[in-house]
């Protein structure tokens, strides 16, 4: 049984529904890369999963949304602050926004194993110290008594996954966890997060655009354009032979190492806004594969073990 189970997943907020029917699933251990360029709904993803939807407004409805067994669409406000923190756990894109800017970091650390834990005051700042020192803080004992002003952008996210990683959860979300961060310190930042997942043996839902870092962290990927789910698959499959036309387009954007000044591709056009998703196929008013059939149907969602893929005419068919 999957540890995360995703079915048919929609979100309203106000008129407009941003996400339509999206489903995957999370194993335990496993680590699913969910991409896609801004307004794909990556973002809204996250929050319908980890319960926040409120906080904005938002609705979800799925035919199965459920943890561990436990079905998420009935939770209550309480029961979900008991899940929050203890058997999942957010890490956000900006960690200014995560943490107090008048209470010591490793105090805030402190907080999260105290109250889903149980431990008392001392055994906590241990904990956090260790998990500090696991996140290679140098002289974690005293970085934590700091305020977050004066640590750099980097250690401030080292601080958040400490956080996260506080009570032991299952499953972690990161949600664009190195936007906020410089260049130079966004690869580091992906790989001590991996390995503190992959040590801990937890499950990791890493929202992204980075493709980049989808091929080094990611087990499954799964890319969504526009609201919708488009392909799903082994990390190996989506890069070795995409399917998507979308996907495909994805990975060709990626820098490649020599790469010739000039040469580095894009995607023609842009993401459309709620308000004006085309009908049909999504991607197809920039496909370079879509005929007359892509504007006048939504191409199903089909289903091949792990894999799944939404397109009239894929990668590799005959176009015809």
């Amino acid at each position: 049984m999957a540890l995360l189970s995703v079915r048919d997943l929609s979100v309203t907020i106000g008129p407009v529904q941003p996400l339509d029917r999206i489903s995957f699933d999370i194993d335990k251990g496993e680590i699913l890369a969910v991409v896609g360029e801004s307004g794909s709904g990556k973002s809204l993803t996250a929050m319908a999963v980890m319960g926040l939807l409120p906080l904005i407004g938002g609705k979800a409805s799925a035919t199965a949304l459920s943890f561990a067994g436990q079905d998420l669409r009935s939770l209550k406000p309480r029961d979900w602050r008991r899940l929050r923190g203890r058997r999942m756990a957010l890490i956000s894109q900006n960690p200014m926004t995560s943490l107090d800017p008048i209470i010591p970091v490793g105090r805030q650390i402190d907080q999260v194993a105290v109250l889903h834990l149980g431990l008392d005051a001392a055994a906590a700042r241990a904990r956090s110290i260790e998990l500090m020192t696991q996140l290679r803080i140098p002289e974690a004992a005293a970085v934590h008594a700091q305020y977050p002003h004066q640590l750099s952008g980097g250690m401030k996210q080292r601080i958040v996954i400490a956080m996260a990683l506080a009570a032991d959860p299952e499953l972690i979300v990161a949600d664009e966890p190195t936007t906020a961060l410089d260049v130079t310190i966004q690869a580091q930042i992906i790989q001590i997060m991996v390995e503190a997942a992959r040590a801990r043996g937890l499950a990791l839902m890493l929202i992204t655009h980075d493709m980049g870092v989808v091929a080094q962290a990611a087990d499954r990927v799964a890319v969504l354009y526009a609201g919708r789910l488009v392909e799903t698959d082994a990390v190996g499959p989506i890069f070795g032979q995409p399917r998507h036309p979308y996907t495909r387009d994805l990975i060709a954007c990626i820098p490649r190492e020599g790469q010739a000044p000039g040469t580095l591709r894009g995607i023609p056009g842009s993401v459309p806004g709620v308000f004006n998703y085309p009908p049909g196929c999504r991607f197809h008013p920039r496909c370079r594969r879509a005929q007359a059939v892509c504007a006048a149907e939504v191409p199903p969602l089909r289903h091949d073990g792990i894999a799944a893929l939404a397109c009239h005419f894929p990668e590799g068919a005959t176009h015809g």
